[in-house]
């Protein structure tokens, strides 16, 4: 196959080193916030019980060989282990394997393509597929999903799972930036959710593709913030 982020995908992940992404937000589009709603960030605070992680796609098939997805892993890690501390929630969403490709990602991707993505998530118990370096714990929630987006009606059960547990904050990170994360965030915008997506918890095959979603969401959909941003608000909303 000719996608970049393929080729990576397809390295021994033992001979590639994890990175991050040099992300970037330009100064402008801070500028043009601050001028719109008098801060640079839309979300100053979290409320824990009101809040959920939400990890997309962090499967052998988007981690393995790819540095930018093994650089991720980190950041991953801390973001739930300090979201459980805080009393939040913790949901990992795995791609589902339909039966069969449907007829639009045949024609659309083709048919070695589409069959790729079709199995991209794996076989067997649904934890089990997730990167072994990122454990769910009893608390969480593991969700299926069959499309692009988390969130789009239909595509699962986590829309029901979140208002169920009065949701009304997502933390989103996970691959690939540009798609099943992206539209997780555009989607959540739509439902009303305050969307943060988390800009060194995300990855895609290069810096350019992944800055451009940053930008995207930063402009029209939610807040972007760093793990180490996301935790200390967490923090300091368990503080008195």
């Amino acid at each position: 196959m000719s996608d970049p982020w393929r080729k990576q995908m397809e390295q021994d992940s033992t001979e590639v080193r994890p990175r991050l992404h040099a992300w970037r937000i330009a100064e402008r589009e801070y500028e043009r916030m601050e001028a719109r709603r008098g801060r640079r960030h839309a979300y100053t605070s979290l409320t824990p019980a009101r809040t959920a992680l939400v990890v997309v796609d962090m499967v052998r098939f988007f981690v393995d060989g790819d540095p930018y997805g093994l650089g991720i892993v980190p950041q991953i890690q801390a973001l739930a282990a300090g979201m459980r501390q805080a009393g939040g929630l913790v949901v990992w969403v795995l791609p589902v394997a339909p039966e069969r490709a449907n007829a639009w990602g045949t024609e659309f991707y083709g048919e070695q393509t589409v069959e790729l993505l079709r199995t991209s998530g794996g076989a067997g118990a649904v934890a089990d597929r997730l990167w072994p370096e990122l454990v769910v714990q009893e608390e969480d929630l593991v969700v299926e999903k069959r499309g692009t987006s988390a969130l789009f009606p239909g595509n699962s059960t986590l829309p029901q799972l979140l208002e169920a547990r009065g949701i009304d904050t997502v933390v989103v990170g996970g691959k690939v930036s540009g798609v099943c994360v992206e539209s997780t965030v555009r989607d959540a915008a739509a439902l009303g959710y305050r969307a943060v997506l988390v800009a060194d918890a995300a990855a895609t095959y290069c810096d350019e593709a992944h800055n451009h979603t940053l930008t995207v969401v930063y402009r029209s959909f939610g807040d972007v913030r760093t793990a180490e941003e996301v935790l200390t608000l967490l923090e300091e909303a368990g503080q008195p």
